[in-house]
């Protein structure tokens, strides 16, 4: 029989009662089908962690800081399987390494590179439920490297793949994925489907139900996933490529994400010389770090200029090595942290450009001054003052009829849910 795998975040397993909660939730499932776990720290241990980390001597993210974070979840690991064998379940809790999970990168920003599925198929042959610590693995060298923020969504869904699991379930602390951040817009509603490239692209554009490499790989893979309240019953959000191909057609717009970690870099300098854009671009890839919303003149003009975002948490340990490459070139750069990023999520965009118009078309009657613009198939990102985050939502969701069912919606706005 094909293995369950389930997730629980930190407010799932933030203290003894939630804890006992999950356990009991997880030992129906295996009494069912085998289970593997997969738990973050709980509730706010790892930004407590961090704290003591930078109080103690270091603000950057280093091996030893690597080596504290990954207590969070091992404790958490440790705490729900005695909960489980309370219970009377056979349950075995494993580390990042014990689960066979192999990370390449740097510190805080490690990738899985490979998992050796044998030591969590054998606990499973001999009918345990394994309970593993996410967020991290172990580096060629045997050290512990973290998969960064979000990093346990990750562990689960490449435990997933590799045990070849029915699915992956993410529970957490809101009912599965919205058409907008229902704490910023109340009038927010649950996606009961969403395509799985969709998903990727809400993920990475600021949407925290899911971390964005979690979704790519859930893409790579085909594999589904559910994510689900873990504190009431309901059916959640299925994120899946398998979906209904006449329904696709109809839609358009299906959801509103917003990032508020976002800095606007603006490089420039005269130009005649060698691109500078793959240097600076080089930058982040050793740091493994994102960039969005990239746009740059041709090295051969008058002038060279290059505009992107990337994550303001991310500057601190990127920002001496993009200084140095970009003195190196001739070049001046710019920062702007003043800003955030707010986008449009859907399906055949680049098809639809009355959806970019009415975005700037509202924004701007409504004084939300737009900054730089990206398009493609499944996004429209713009940014805007930080400041004015709130009110480009409240604006947008409702504009796009996003707040009412698909049903409800008047001839001539787009539909948002899939197989409404």
């Amino acid at each position: 029989m094909r293995c369950l795998v389930q997730k629980y975040g930190g407010t799932s397993v933030a203290g003894i009662d939630r804890l006992r909660r999950a356990a009991a939730a997880l030992a129906a499932s295996h009494a069912v089908r085998p289970t593997v776990a997969v738990v973050s720290a709980q509730g706010d241990t790892t930004d407590r962690l961090l704290a003591a980390a930078a109080e103690a001597g270091s603000g950057d993210h280093t091996r030893e800081t690597d080596q504290l974070l990954v207590t969070g979840e091992i404790a958490s690991a440790a705490l729900l399987a005695l909960c489980l064998r309370k219970l009377g379940v056979d349950a075995v809790s494993c580390t990042g390494g014990q689960a066979g999970i192999t990370v390449r990168g740097p510190a805080g920003e490690g990738r899985v590179a490979a998992i050796d599925t044998a030591a969590m198929r054998g606990h499973l042959a001999a009918g345990r439920l394994v309970v593993v610590a996410g967020f991290h693995g172990i580096g060629g060298d045997g050290d512990v490297l973290t998969l960064g923020r979000g990093g346990s969504d990750t562990t689960a869904i490449a435990l997933a793949a590799a045990l070849g699991a029915e699915r992956c379930e993410i529970f957490t602390d809101v009912a599965g994925v919205h058409t907008a951040d229902p704490r910023l817009v109340p009038q927010a509603r649950l996606l009961p489907a969403v395509p799985v490239d969709v998903m990727t692209e809400m993920a990475f554009a600021g949407a925290r139900v899911l971390h964005d490499r979690a979704v790519e790989l859930a893409a790579a893979q085909d594999l589904t996933v559910i994510v689900k309240s873990a504190f009431e019953e309901g059916e959640g959000t299925v994120i899946s490529s398998r979906q209904d191909a006449a329904a696709l057609e109809d839609h358009g717009i299906m959801g509103i994400a917003h990032d508020l970690d976002v800095t606007r870099v603006l490089i420039h300098g005269p130009g005649g010389g060698e691109d500078a854009a793959a240097a600076v671009l080089e930058v982040f890839a050793r740091h493994n770090a994102p960039v969005d919303l990239v746009a740059r003149s041709g090295p051969h003009e008058a002038e060279f200029r290059m505009g992107f975002t990337t994550r303001d948490s991310d500057l601190r340990r990127l920002e001496p090595d993009l200084r140095a490459g970009v003195a190196r070139s001739g070049h001046r750069i710019e920062f702007d942290g003043g800003v955030a990023k707010v986008s449009l999520i859907g399906i055949g965009l680049l098809n639809r450009p009355q959806h970019t118009a009415r975005l700037l078309s509202l924004l701007g009657a409504a004084g939300i001054p737009v900054g730089w613009l990206s398009t493609s198939q499944l996004r429209v990102s713009v940014t805007v003052p930080r400041g004015q985050v709130r009110d480009a939502l409240a604006l947008l969701h409702r504009e796009f009829g996003l707040d009412q069912e698909p049903a409800d919606v008047p001839d001539g706005q787009p539909l948002s849910l899939i197989g409404g």
